[in-house]
């Protein structure tokens, strides 16, 4: 009896010492954390996405508290995030032009020729790695296998004819798609722009013209209608300029290939165009 009485003092002793020397230790070794970075992640998403280029929101938020990160780091929360974040540190937000993720390709099933038929593993990384870098006559072409849909975590990009397309309303401009695509199709736009040049083709316009109807066949047309000297042919590419771009829809009207589409949501702004421009996905 007299063992166990003392078993049991030995063991509560014990047990006090090490509750004594843990809380000093954690006294001792605490790492101050910077108010600012606790309510700056407070004001993040949470997503983790990546798509500011940390790790993850925490990371990011410790970024922004040491100056080390603009305020509007975050594509995800956008705006209203940064506004947010901007009255914690006490600076200004400044305006930020919101921008979406747009896949430079309208050669879908109907379009665009194959030069065989690919049966293998179903994403675009592993297609890539078959003779040829595609099974389509276009290897500047989407390949519909949907590496871009697998990292998308909010539901905005789905592969449709054989084409991925995002939808700018559930777009965050997170760029996971546009990491994840190995033709490098997909770019940001600004949400607001009118028109885009569906194609990356550089190859020249004759061999354009045997692998898909609606790839860019540099005929320059576009560039020399233009009244605003938003459009240029770079690369055997026609590339709008969209900060000189009004949205006539001019360069539309006048391309024998409507390779220049209307982004979903948008309406011309002029009327001074001959012809209707085509709406982005729309039929040859």
């Amino acid at each position: 009896m007299y063992g166990i009485v003392i078993a049991t003092v030995l063991i509560g002793l014990t047990g006090c010492l090490i509750g004594f020397f843990l809380t000093f230790s954690a006294k001792k070794f605490e790492v101050k954390v910077d108010p600012k970075e606790s309510a700056v992640l407070d004001a993040l998403p949470g997503n983790n996405c990546g798509g500011c280029g940390f790790a993850g929101c925490a990371d990011c938020a410790k970024a922004i508290a040491a100056g080390k990160a603009p305020v509007n780091q975050c594509p995800v929360g956008g705006e209203p995030v940064a506004k947010i974040i901007a009255g914690i540190m006490g600076v200004e937000a400044g305006k930020e032009e919101k921008k979406v993720a747009y896949v430079r390709c309208n050669g879908d099933c109907t379009k665009a020729k194959d030069r065989y038929i690919y049966s293998g593993f179903e994403d675009c990384s592993a297609a890539k790695m078959v003779p040829g870098g595609t099974h389509k006559a276009c290897s500047f072409g989407c390949m519909g296998f949907g590496s871009c849909v697998k990292v998308c975590e909010f539901d905005a990009i789905h592969v449709v004819d054989g084409i991925a397309r995002v939808d700018k309303e559930k777009c965050k401009a997170c760029g996971k798609c546009i990491k994840a695509c190995p033709q490098k199709l997909i770019t940001f736009v600004p949400y607001d722009s009118a028109y885009i040049v569906s194609c990356r083709n550089e190859e020249k316009g004759k061999d354009v013209m045997k692998e898909c109807s609606v790839g860019c066949i540099a005929c320059k047309l576009c560039e020399k209608n233009c009244p605003h000297d938003a459009v240029h042919v770079v690369n055997n590419i026609a590339e709008i300029d969209q900060s000189k771009c009004v949205g006539c829809g001019i360069c539309a009207a006048k391309c024998p290939r409507k390779i220049i589409l209307l982004q979903p949501g948008q309406v011309r702004v002029a009327e001074d165009a001959k012809e209707t421009a085509a709406p982005a996905g729309a039929a040859d």
